[in-house]
């Protein structure tokens, strides 16, 4: 196998999956945020810019939260990207999380602060 890691062991690993696009933006979360529907999963939306050297160091630690946290949903968008939807979030500064169920916001923190965004996680879980 060479290095490599199989389709399971993949599937176990926990995904933050970038958004890179309005429509790719639009795919993603038009079912989401429309409280209507019974999507009932907790999403953690990372706002994040590319030369961010706090974005960058977090990173590590967001990937092992969605190892732990496989039944919830990572979104990454960067603000240089995507600035449109960084402003219609009012996020002021990178990383900003932001905890989404159901369309509804339910919490969010700015920062550095791996063990702040692992309780509000722990806290909005389904």
């Amino acid at each position: 196998m060479g290095g490599q890691v199989s389709t399971e062991q993949r599937s176990k690993l926990g995904t933050v999956n970038s958004v890179h696009s309005l429509d790719s933006y639009i795919k993603r979360f038009h079912q989401s945020f429309l409280p209507s529907l019974p999507f009932n999963k907790l999403m953690v939306i990372e706002f994040s810019a590319y030369g961010c050297g706090p974005c960058k160091f977090i990173e590590p630690a967001v990937h092992d939260l969605a190892i732990e946290f496989s039944d919830v949903d990572f979104i990454k968008i960067d603000v240089d990207e995507l600035p449109n939807r960084a402003k219609h979030f009012d996020v002021q500064a990178t990383p900003t999380f932001v905890l989404f169920n159901k369309g509804k916001e339910l919490d969010r923190t700015i920062g550095v602060k791996k063990d702040e965004l692992h309780r509000m996680i722990e806290k909005h879980r389904v």
